[in-house]
């Protein structure tokens, strides 16, 4: 009896301290849809008391309050930091439930309507390549920045291209297999509904895969997760499209527990900043849900995004001088239009279906199916032509291209040097015209097929016609309130059918397909099964081929999270594998191009690690380190698969390490985060095409540049920084500083055709070793390399704000050329060092070119409204405010491929193969007005 008495009066006791404890708890809300905010920070100022919001939007501190007179700070990104005054007293609780957050209209909505257009984000000419489309979902100061201030200068962060991050939609990896990096286009238009993104930047974890070095973004179409109501939205701007209109609608979750999405949109423009850039672009976008049960649910989503869009060409500073910087060779007047030779069509349909299985509450289970399929296609002219005279290919035509080296001043320049009136006549046409004379090819072929020939010009496109199947599960188990295990398992099968195709015969109604530059009447046929083949508009030329590819991967991760620190540990495998198949049996390589080739089968590892450790709610420091090896691209692993089985030698994974540290500040009115990393990256290789003059010796050739064994060195400190100084005010500045080379010396192969061209230059069965090519410590081409940017914004209490930022640009390279680089640059002929080479000269000529630094001024700002139950919102920007001329990219011309040949080039002082650039645009504007309901 006495043993339940002392119990009874411990249990009164325990219940009357628990009655007296101090306790601060509440739950925040979005004011908007006033649904629970998750991962809201909470804090407690001048203590060291925070934490984060459960799945609930709750929190509760119940340890070491301060008692007295409080403020308890709420923020997340993307919304506006709010502070509520509280008063502790001991023994009490405080209670303040629904807080609301608002979305920080400055920096969240507006950026989905700030569109980054296909060639902003991957030109596949310039071989440009934006990573701004990974980092449009972030909220973090430096990262905003990057995407919507760096990326007209295309900017690469800490060097690296978007093959180093992966695009996810409900789940589903977007990248390409062929170069691994993701084709924007397949879902531009649709902006609407990609705005539910979850960004893991860096090596930190995602839920979803192992990730790169660049992180993971997932894009949630879920139509059950989808905003409710509807959007219209119509944009205006002259960068790569005029006109764009977007139209969405999402049902919410309806009767019987269904859900649908449906997006239209449509882009387009008959040209854009560069001359004759046509856009022309149709999105088309559904996603229909039925929750099946409390643990059951199925999703359907189809994406339809055909766009066609005109190119625009590099140049030579020759060129650019002589016109503009708006100046695009690549097209020309027909019929009083202005017509693109170069025009990208992008026809890829998506369709997925997702299962959402709730295990328990503690385990979800989801399991994705992805279909892809369609066309890609790259038109271009072509200008050899023949015709079959005593069974030999005879003919061809001249170059069409504007800037055709023989018909720019610089060429009569050397060439005529006693004789300036060529030169002068050669500008004075180029100024005057200087496009394509589509008239005169048309003039050409049909008089040539009057007299019973074929065509000597045509259209033709380079199409890839691929068929992907993706099948994935991704396991999320809640162990406890601390830790969190994902384990994932994802197959892919690509079939990628690879042909040419004739789009436009000109006015002609045959072509012969055959190799007229070929030396001999067997290694001219494009296809030995056919010889001699005549064509017409719509069939197969040149060559087809398939290539298959298939991965299979496993990654698992746990996550741990505890008051103090939180830290995380994965690990993944992946296996690769390649294979050729030759449809046709190409004329140079009979033994080795027909048929199924080696099956090429690659490895890949990777494991990473990080913590985060939190020693105030203010002050926080990550760090990231991980290795991950992968299996090369399509793209760098055969050396010409248009015409052979011929794989890279020594071909093998490429390896990345990479670390990351930093130090986050988050104070009331100021946020800041400082990273430094370091990232090396192994054994890569990289294929290239091009004519070069002076191949061992004075021969000319139209080769395959090999680059294998490749290290680069990424090493680099980023900033991000924003003070609210007052209510309605806020400065912001980002700051990259990086280093970006070559970090040795690889190997340099060529390939080209086996004929007796090649075995004068040196070439064993069309392929020679040139040793090493001295790249190390030159400066790799990935934009500039730092990068600068301060700003302000003003919010007005009355829903409109204003923005202005002024950025800084340095240490843009040109990239060089390897075969320049190698032994073939002093060899002459016969083996020997060209008896007067001045190394000293060579030196000089062998300077990689730094372009000029420049500043970019930027103007944003918008207005909104609530009109009844409409909201009408304003945005508008102009980039590039003081019409700054400044180079984004280029490349050395392969053509002078020895010292000799450079030499005496660089010696006009106007190069007649000079290096080509791109330039960015000059003042841009873009202009949008959306009504929501």
């Amino acid at each position: 009896m006495n043993k339940i008495t002392l119990i009874f009066l411990f249990g009164i006791f325990s219940i009357s301290l628990h009655s007296q404890q101090t306790l601060v708890k509440g739950s925040v809300k979005d004011a908007l849809t006033f649904e629970a905010i998750e991962g809201v920070t909470i804090i407690i100022e001048n203590s060291e008391l925070f934490l984060l919001t459960d799945a609930l939007g709750e929190f509760l501190f119940d340890k070491n309050l301060p008692l007295g007179e409080q403020i308890l700070r709420i923020s997340k990104s993307g919304y506006i930091t709010k502070r509520f005054p509280i008063i502790v007293n001991e023994g009490k609780t405080v209670n303040i439930s629904d807080m609301t957050l608002e979305a920080d209209s400055a920096n969240t909505a507006d950026l989905f309507t700030i569109t980054l257009t296909d060639d902003e984000l991957n030109d596949d000419t310039s071989g440009a390549d934006n990573i701004s489309g990974l980092l449009a979902s972030s909220l973090d100061i430096f990262q905003r920045t990057a995407a919507f201030e760096f990326s007209s200068s295309f900017f690469r962060v800490r060097g690296l291209d978007s093959k180093n991050g992966s695009i996810l939609i409900n789940g589903v990896e977007m990248n390409k297999t062929y170069n691994g990096r993701p084709q924007w286009s397949n879902w531009g238009g649709i902006n609407d509904v990609l705005r539910n993104q979850e960004l893991t930047w860096g090596l930190t974890p995602s839920n979803y895969n192992f990730g790169g070095v660049l992180g993971t973004t997932n894009m949630n179409v879920r139509a059950s997760q989808a905003r409710p109501g509807g959007r219209l939205t119509y944009s205006s701007s002259n960068r790569s499209y005029t006109s764009r209109f977007m139209g969405t609608y999402a049902s919410g979750i309806v009767k019987n527990n269904w859900a649908y999405t449906v997006s239209v949109g449509k882009r387009w423009g008959n040209e854009g900043y560069q001359d004759a850039t046509s856009y022309n672009s149709n999105s088309f976008f559904a996603s229909v849900e039925k929750i099946i049960s409390d643990e059951h649910s199925i999703n359907v989503t189809t994406i339809y995004t055909p766009n066609r869009r005109g190119k625009s060409s590099p140049n030579t500073q020759e060129v650019y001088d002589l016109k503009n910087i708006k100046y695009n060779e690549y097209w020309g007047w027909h019929d009083g239009e202005k017509r693109n030779s170069r025009i990208k069509e992008v026809n890829e349909p998506i369709v997925m279906l997702n299962h959402y299985w709730e295990l328990n509450s503690s385990t979800n289970l989801n399991t994705n199916i992805g279909y892809q399929f369609g066309k890609l296609g790259n038109s271009r002219l072509d200008y050899n032509g023949t015709d079959l005279i005593d069974g030999f290919p005879q003919g061809g035509g001249s170059n069409p291209s504007p800037t055709y080296y023989q018909k720019l001043p610089s060429y009569f320049e050397r060439n005529f040097p006693n004789d300036l009136q060529f030169a002068y006549n050669s500008l004075k046409e180029f100024q005057n015209d200087g496009q394509i004379n589509w008239g005169a090819m048309y003039f050409a072929n049909i008089a040539n097929a009057q007299n019973g020939g074929n065509a000597i010009y045509a259209l033709y496109e380079d199409r890839v016609d691929d068929t992907q199947l993706t099948v994935n599960s991704i396991l999320n188990k809640e162990i406890n309130d601390n830790i969190i295990l994902n384990v994932g398992i994802n197959y892919k099968s690509l079939k990628s059918e690879n042909f040419a195709q004739v789009l436009d015969l000109l006015g002609a109604s045959t072509y012969l397909d055959i190799d007229g530059f070929a030396t001999n009447i067997d290694e001219a046929q494009n296809d030995l099964l056919n010889p001699n083949r005549i064509v017409g508009k719509g069939d197969t030329i040149k060559y087809h081929y398939n290539i298959f590819a298939n991965e299979l991967s496993v990654y698992g991760q746990a996550q741990f999270t505890y008051n103090k620190a939180d830290f995380y540990i994965s690990g993944s495998v992946k296996n690769t594998q390649y294979q050729r198949e030759g449809i046709y049996q190409n004329g140079g390589f009979p033994d080795n191009s027909l048929g199924k080739g080696e099956k090429l089968n690659f490895t890949g590892i990777g494991a990473k690690g990080g913590i985060t450790y939190k020693f105030t709610g203010t002050h926080v420091f990550n760090f990231n380190g991980g290795y991950i090896s992968r299996a090369p691209s399509i793209q760098n692993t055969f050396s010409n698969s248009r015409e052979n089985h011929n794989v890279v030698p020594n071909i093998s994974e490429e390896k990345i390490t990479s670390v990351d540290a930093s130090y986050i500040l988050r104070s009331a009115r100021v946020k800041a985060k400082l990273t430094g990393y370091y990232t090396k990256i192994s054994d890569a290789s990289e294929i290239s095409f091009f004519f070069a003059d002076g191949i061992g010796g004075d021969n000319t050739a139209f080769v395959q540049e090999i680059l294998q064994g490749i290290d680069k060195t990424h090493l680099g400190a980023e900033l991000g920084i924003e003070a609210q100084v007052t209510s309605t005010i806020k400065l912001k500045g980002a700051a990259a500083v990086g280093r970006f080379i070559y970090d040795n010396n690889p190997n340099l192969f060529l390939s080209t055709e086996p004929d007796l061209e090649a075995e004068e230059a040196g070439f064993v069965n069309g392929f020679k070793d040139f040793g090493q090519s001295k790249l190390k410590n030159y400066r790799l081409a990935s934009g500039p390399q730092n990068a600068y940017s301060v700003g302000f914004e003003y919010r007005d209490p009355e829903f409109w704000w204003f923005g202005a930022t002024a950025n800084f640009f340095s240490n843009t390279y040109v990239d060089v050329s390897p075969l320049t680089r190698s032994s073939n640059f002093s060899t002459d002929f016969d083996g020997n060092v060209f008896n007067d080479y001045d190394v000293d000269l060579a030196r000089i000529l062998l300077k990689q070119e730094r372009f000029d630094d420049y500043m970019s001024v930027n103007l944003v700002g918008g207005k909104s409204w609530k009109v009844g139950s409409y909201y009408i919102g304003f945005f508008a920007s102009i980039n590039n405010l003081l019409d700054e001329v400044y180079k984004t990219g280029g490349f050395e011309q392969g053509r002078n491929a020895n010292y000799r040949e450079l030499r005496d080039d660089k010696a006009l002082g106007t190069q007649v193969f000079g290096a080509k650039y791109w330039y960015g645009r000059g003042t841009t504007y873009f202009l949008n007005l959306n009504v929501r309901f």
